[in-house]
């Protein structure tokens, strides 16, 4: 069997004994955990565009170079994310969550504090590594919302950790905004007291929702097999048909193609309306914190009212569709304002991942739930390092044009192009159930 070493089971396995005692309880103290760390990255968004700026000023080019830099290190965060979620996934179903999870907070904290204190864009680029490594311990607090739902309520249970990271949203960019404000680097040490805070809250607090019994005794070659980010991959393409009809292959390209356009506005936004409206790190925080307020609105309040209404699978149809028509507000949108009234406009486009991977949870065992959670993690992940390789190009060669040019938003109408192909691709995954 696979071990861990003796000085980390002697912290991390000591777990408490009231394991899904409480299931609602259990599920609030990871929610808790989720909107912390989300706090704690929502922070750093709307002053990184200017911390890389520290290092490029004074370059030839040195907005085109901003721009490359930031998607550089927004790839490298995906593509280390991308390679560790099957892994972290896999090892919380053979160790259980509470473990893996409080590891993931340590590196979080690392990822905080080697960015605030760097002094060059490489020690940057080491950090990020490494919080792409810890950052895919979303996937084993999924596992976990899993493990304390019934089928029944999974969605609305995937749909309330979108709704903390909503909510993250609303506290952390603004924050860290007017923190940027007074101190490019000073969201950095504020996320980094908040991701030791978790670790201690989580060790504590958190009770382990996977018991003994129910874990996956995988030996180390299996363990190994199950992390393999591409065999992990092929896996989920070849899920089995389930009784509710999908396409499973057509649904996963569709999650690809939505995932990716949705990287590619949130890998380009802060510089986007950096370069095109002459926003700071406040106009920054402020818009981010109205698109958390719209996602905690739709997944914390509304979800299960709108899937009652109209069932997951239009609804995701629906939001989908929706989310297209916002790429193309943003392309087209001369001034701040109607940035504003496109993401106001499109609040509905928010309730189709939790709609999406509802489906696709109830089609594996609770004992793979981890795994499973890991593939779309590092499914997610992979669009997350394709996204800036594919939007800051497209920004840095077009940046240069007046901001009431349309060409300006060409990356948003590459993004809504993306976004059209996956809602054709749902339709047809879902056109026999």
């Amino acid at each position: 069997m696979f071990k861990l070493p003796t000085f980390l089971k002697s912290a991390l396995l000591n777990e408490p004994s009231r394991v899904n005692q409480a299931k609602p309880a259990a599920l609030r103290f990871v929610l808790i955990c989720v909107l912390l760390d989300v706090i704690g990255f929502g922070l750093i968004i709307p002053v990184l565009p200017s911390l890389i700026q520290e290092f490029t000023n004074g370059l030839p080019n040195s907005l085109s170079k901003q721009t490359i830099w930031y998607g550089v290190l927004m790839a490298s965060y995906g593509f280390a994310q991308f390679i560790a979620a099957p892994f972290l996934g896999a090892l919380s179903d053979r160790y259980g969550r509470r473990s893996v999870l409080l590891i993931s907070q340590v590196g979080w904290g690392l990822d905080f504090l080697f960015i605030a204190f760097a002094s060059s864009l490489p020690m940057m680029l080491v950090a990020r590594v490494i919080g792409g490594i810890t950052g895919a311990g979303f996937t084993v607090a999924s596992a976990y919302v899993a493990d304390v739902t019934t089928l029944e309520k999974r969605t609305q249970g995937m749909g309330m950790i979108g709704a903390m990271f909503g909510l993250g949203f609303i506290i952390g960019p603004v924050v860290g905004g007017f923190l940027g404000d007074i101190n490019v680097r000073l969201p950095f040490y504020v996320a980094t007291v908040i991701a030791f805070i978790n670790v201690v809250y989580g060790y504590f607090i958190l009770p382990e929702s996977l018991p003994k019994e129910k874990r996956t005794a995988y030996t180390r070659r299996e363990l190994m097999a199950k992390s393999n980010p591409f065999k992990s991959l092929i896996k989920l393409i070849h899920i089995p048909r389930t009784t509710y009809g999908i396409s499973v292959p057509a649904l996963v390209a569709a999650v690809c193609l939505t995932n990716l356009a949705q990287f590619m506005m949130h890998t380009t936004f802060a510089l986007f309306t950096t370069q095109r409206y002459g926003w700071g790190a406040k106009d920054n925080g402020i818009a981010l914190c109205v698109v958390g307020l719209i996602y905690a609105a739709i997944q914390g309040g509304l979800l299960g009212r709108l899937i009652k209404r109209f069932g997951e699978k239009r609804l995701a149809i629906i939001a989908m569709a929706i989310a297209m028509l916002e790429f193309i507000g943003f392309a087209f949108a001369v001034n701040g304002t109607q940035i504003y009234i496109a993401i106001i406009a499109a609040f509905l486009a928010s309730a189709a991942m939790p709609a999406l991977m509802g489906l696709v949870s109830k089609t594996i065992g609770g004992n793979e739930q981890g795994n499973l959670m890991g593939m779309f993690t590092g499914l997610s992940a992979l669009m997350g390092v394709l996204a800036p390789l594919i939007a800051t190009p497209i920004l840095a060669a077009t940046n240069h044009f007046p901001p009431n040019d349309p060409r300006f938003g060409t990356v948003y109408l590459c993004a809504a192009l993306f976004q059209a192909i996956s809602v054709g691709l749902v339709c047809w995954a879902l056109r026999k159930s």
